[in-house]
């Protein structure tokens, strides 16, 4: 009985052992875009560029915006409007898609990419700027842009 004990313990333990090393290869194995420095700073940094200096600042094509480091799709273009503030805004992002952290000092909230973690902006509520009462401010920097199929 001793010895069945002792030998359950260890299939256990090697289990386990083998479902922990898939789960960082997993992560580990992500691949992710090449960033520049720029893009570093602010991706990775939480940083920010200058307003009205991005190149999605004024895009106006349709399509869906995706994290620069990761693809993952972010935002849709129907939820792009202007707020006058000098980076691309949106009042809604992609369910499940975007993460919101309070910031340190408690007054922002961060908003990241769910699937790695990469900085993209401020969401900020109740300015009255859209129906929905949203603003994501994004970082034209922190995404690429995915056209929408010419029909």
């Amino acid at each position: 009985m001793k010895q069945l004990v002792i030998l359950m313990m260890i299939l256990l333990t090697l289990g386990c052992s083998g479902q922990d090393k898939n789960r960082q290869n997993n992560s580990t194995t992500m691949k992710f875009n090449e960033l520049n420095a720029f893009e570093k700073s602010v991706i990775e940094g939480k940083g920010t560029e200058r307003p009205f200096t991005g190149i999605y600042y004024k895009h106006e094509e349709k399509g869906t915006y995706l994290c620069k480091k990761c693809n993952a799709p972010l935002y849709k273009s129907a939820d792009k409007f202007d707020a006058h503030c000098g980076w691309p805004s949106f009042d809604d992002e992609i369910k499940g898609a975007v993460k919101r952290t309070t910031d340190a000092d408690g007054r922002r909230t961060e908003i990241t990419c769910m699937k790695c973690d990469a900085h993209l902006g401020h969401v900020f509520i109740g300015e009255g700027l859209t129906k929905k009462n949203t603003r994501h401010c994004v970082n034209s920097v922190s995404l690429n842009f995915e056209p929408e199929p010419k029909k």
